[in-house]
């Protein structure tokens, strides 16, 4: 199913009236990987890539089925998935 793709907006929470100002996603991802690289203090480290992969993908698809109030459907549009793969992520992780 494919439509007109909309751009999110770029509005910050900062700019919203009654919120703390908070940095973009992409911000927050590098500040905390930064600081995960400095932990390591000389330590060696392979596939921080799939490490990181792990860590991220089970809180955002945690957070989108709540923003879909557990509709499947409404979560793999969201997330730019089919439903199946979806479920295949639910089961996965024991999400539900």
């Amino acid at each position: 199913m494919s439509g007109p793709t909309r751009k999110l907006s770029t509005t910050t929470p900062e700019s919203k009236p009654g919120r703390t100002p908070q940095a973009p996603l992409h911000e927050c991802v590098r500040e905390a990987i930064d600081v995960y690289l400095q932990q390591l203090d000389g330590v060696e480290m392979s596939d921080l890539y799939a490490m990181v992969m792990r860590e991220v993908e089970v809180p955002m698809l945690e957070a989108v089925l709540e923003h879909a109030q557990g509709n499947h459907s409404k979560a793999a549009q969201i997330l730019g998935m089919n439903r199946g793969t979806l479920r295949k992520k639910v089961k996965l992780y024991d999400l539900e």
